[in-house]
């Protein structure tokens, strides 16, 4: 894995985080529409964009925002393909915003709708967004129900639709999180584990913009249900308290 030294002229307060595979066609559109939401909002920030060892021109187009002057783009790349849950997680780390914001590399989610979530983090730690009229084929649509459905009732963590790549989260949160491959669907469950406050809220969503989907119907299937069986056991032997995450995350900001 490298990562460019690009370097952030200051602490940003804003970390948006969006890992990518194969998405060489959607990263124009999406990075340029990132970039005009987050210099609306008024505050320092840095974009993390992780090239799961893309085989198409992932990196060239990410090369060519982050090679931009003052750019708050910053390049990860893995060597090789380690899954999305590897990439969000290792942008997750690399992360050194006060709030975290994610999103997939697809174009599907909408940064448009990053304020609104940002608004309901004032008196919560994690905001997730729902996929509202979804635009993704009916078979995925029902897999996604179905997943939902299992996870939320053998998790109890309240929410309605964990696969929603779109979430903004404290930076204590990310303390919270432990590496798995599926991570994308159970940020919610960790962070219910170690107490933090989550909320919800519909966001839009997207065709995707080029590429194609990773996830066939045993992928999309299986890999959740191992770790879902780990994590009902994770979530009854947790002991980590959101006094414990902020008193990491403030550690590692006096370093």
């Amino acid at each position: 894995m490298t990562s460019s030294s690009a370097a952030i002229d200051r602490t940003p307060f804003f970390s948006v985080v969006i890992p990518f595979f194969n998405e060489e066609a959607a990263i124009p559109d999406l990075l340029a529409e990132v970039l005009e939401v987050m210099e609306g909002m008024g505050r320092s920030y840095e974009c993390l964009c992780v090239d799961d060892g893309s085989g198409d021109g992932t990196a060239e187009r990410i090369r060519s925002f982050e090679e931009r002057p003052s750019s708050p783009v910053r390049r990860i790349e893995f060597v090789e393909n380690r899954g999305q849950g590897a990439a969000l997680y290792r942008g997750l780390q690399e992360a050194a915003g006060e709030i975290v914001i994610t999103l997939d590399g697809d174009g599907q989610n909408h940064p448009g709708d990053i304020p609104m979530l940002l608004e309901r983090l004032e008196s919560n730690d994690l905001v997730c967004g729902i996929r509202a009229e979804r635009k993704d084929s009916w078979l995925r649509r029902f897999m996604s129900r179905l997943a939902n459905a299992v996870r939320g009732w053998l998790l109890q963590d309240g929410v309605r639709d964990a696969g929603c790549a779109l979430k903004v989260m404290r930076r204590e949160v990310v303390y919270s999180l432990i590496p798995l491959k599926t991570l994308y669907s159970f940020i919610p469950a960790m962070a219910a584990a170690a107490g933090f406050r989550i909320a919800e809220i519909p966001v839009r969503h997207r065709q995707r913009q080029g590429g194609k989907t990773s996830y066939g119907l045993l992928v999309f299937l299986w890999r959740p249900l191992v770790d879902l069986m780990g994590l009902a056991w994770y979530r009854r032997r947790c002991t980590l308290t959101p006094e414990d995450c902020r008193s990491a995350a403030a550690r590692d900001a006096a370093r």
